[in-house]
């Protein structure tokens, strides 16, 4: 059966001044799974994901060629809104990120940002985002309390839940295991595979071990380049290209 395309990216290269961090990248992210991008630190794996929902256009002295198609659209056609753009296409980041507010107020913020204030639907929308981020259960009698009070792995998962709350298509990873304990990061990989039934999710890990586990496809990146692109079974039992085997195999990286 064919997959269903959810985003595609086309000869995207990206310069920093005059360095370039990507180098003519294609690929194509598929609905309802996890995509791993794998690869040495500085490959380029990082700037690629934060490329889908444009956030290096906060960094002043980026260039970017190519395009990403999504719905139809290049998200780098000066038409799209960005911000409207990063609702559909959310991000969780490495170090877990709450605000310094409740539990309640970090997940309905975007949902304020837009002027919801029907009190029955934000609480409605904190019940399903923190169900569905695997942490109702240990949070629901303290929902006005300080997010910062929560371990790390809490936070994290109020952290997706907060980026389900304004309901993305796609949401992105970056590292979001690396910063905790391996009980809670197995916590949030359970998320992330019941979070796949409904979303489209790439993350940038390096634990190759987190890679096969939980994802469908693999990329393997080296020096800004996409090596090989594959289905995870293929790429970690039967790679393609020497450089993968060498990195899968532990002998660089």
């Amino acid at each position: 059966m064919e997959k269903e395309a959810v985003l595609t990216v086309s000869d995207l290269s990206l310069y920093y001044g005059k360095k370039k961090a990507l180098n003519t990248i294609n690929m194509t992210f598929y609905k309802n799974e996890i995509t791993a991008l794998i690869g040495p630190s500085g490959c380029g794996k990082s700037t690629l994901l934060r490329s889908i929902n444009r956030m290096n256009d906060l960094i002043p002295t980026v260039t970017i060629t190519g395009a990403i198609d999504y719905k139809g659209k290049n998200i780098y056609s000066p038409k799209i809104d960005t911000v409207d753009l990063r609702k559909e296409i959310g991000m969780v980041f490495q170090q877990p990120n709450p605000f310094p507010f409740s539990i309640y107020e970090n997940v309905v913020y975007g949902l304020r940002l837009k002027g919801v204030k029907d009190k029955a639907l934000l609480d409605e929308v904190v019940e399903n985002s923190l169900k569905a981020a695997n942490i109702w259960d240990e949070v629901k009698d303290i929902l006005h309390s300080s997010a910062l009070g929560l371990s790390g792995g809490q936070q994290q998962r109020v952290c997706i839940a907060r980026v389900l709350a304004v309901n993305p298509e796609i949401i992105l990873m970056d590292e979001p295991t690396s910063a905790l304990d391996p009980i809670s990061a197995a916590r949030v990989e359970e998320t992330m595979l019941e979070l796949k039934e409904d979303y489209t999710i790439a993350i940038v890990t390096h634990s190759m071990q987190q890679a096969s586990r939980i994802s469908d496809r693999t990329a393997f990146m080296l020096d800004g380049n996409l090596v090989e692109y594959n289905d995870t079974k293929s790429i970690f039992l039967n790679p393609e290209k020497q450089e993968t085997s060498d990195y899968i195999s532990g002998k660089f990286g």
